[in-house]
């Protein structure tokens, strides 16, 4: 074999592998990646609910997932152990996370064991935690935007709209709710008063803390409000 056939078969390889990790499963064509990792997850059967996951949503416009509606490059941990290099993808309308088996097969994993996952999209890493504890009945998967002494969660959310028409039967809408958490007490965060009052009796050195650094937090930027909470973690010890 020439030097330029050798060439040629290496630049196929590396143009498939960058295209890999963004099939859409609504294509016509659908091949799982060679790894380790992957194929160690599919023969642990305790992930599995065993049942293959089939779209019951093809009337609502949208799609019920997080970030795009196919599979992305992430991680999940479980029992200490964290499976690498597989592709998942996050249905946030029904809180489960789906990896994909075969040409024809979508599993959905096993929530009851898993502790935590990973989404890799547009070159940003997102972690997601699942909680376990009593947290005001907090349950399921949420984003981690802070996580030391205190706790900054993101929970993204998907409801399909109850307008039906001719060529659908409503459409999906998402949504994402900010929670503060601190001494195993859950207090929503809808505006910056709501934060400012949660880190009472800090209240009077966290407005400080914004004005003197001339911080702007939102609701619509929610890592925004990291700083605040970090900065709140290193007064209140």
């Amino acid at each position: 074999m020439t030097r330029i056939a050798y060439l040629w078969i290496i630049i196929l390889i590396v143009s498939f592998g960058e295209t890999l990790c963004s099939i859409d499963l609504n294509g016509p064509e659908f091949i799982l990646p060679a790894s380790d990792e992957q194929d160690t997850l599919k023969n642990n059967q305790d992930f599995y609910t065993g049942k293959v996951w089939s779209n019951k949503y093809r009337r609502i416009n949208g799609d019920q997932f997080l970030f795009c509606n196919y599979f992305l490059p992430g991680t999940v941990s479980t029992k200490g152990r964290t499976f690498k290099n597989l592709l998942i993808r996050y249905d946030i309308y029904s809180d489960e996370i789906m990896i994909p088996v075969n040409r024809d097969e979508i599993l959905q994993l096993n929530k009851e064991i898993i502790d935590s996952f990973s989404i890799n999209f547009e070159n940003k890493v997102f972690r997601f935690t699942k909680i376990r504890e009593n947290l005001e009945n907090l349950k399921g998967y949420f984003c981690v935007l802070y996580q030391q002494k205190s706790a900054l969660y993101l929970k993204h959310k998907k409801e399909i709209s109850p307008i039906i028409t001719e060529k659908s039967d409503g459409e999906f809408m998402q949504s994402a709710k900010i929670y503060f958490i601190k001494d195993s007490v859950v207090y929503p965060i809808a505006t910056k008063n709501d934060l400012i009052s949660a880190f009472y009796p800090f209240s009077e050195q966290i407005e400080n803390y914004l004005k003197n650094n001339k911080l702007r937090i939102s609701k619509k930027n929610p890592e925004s409000f990291i700083p605040v909470v970090r900065f709140y973690d290193s007064i209140s010890q």
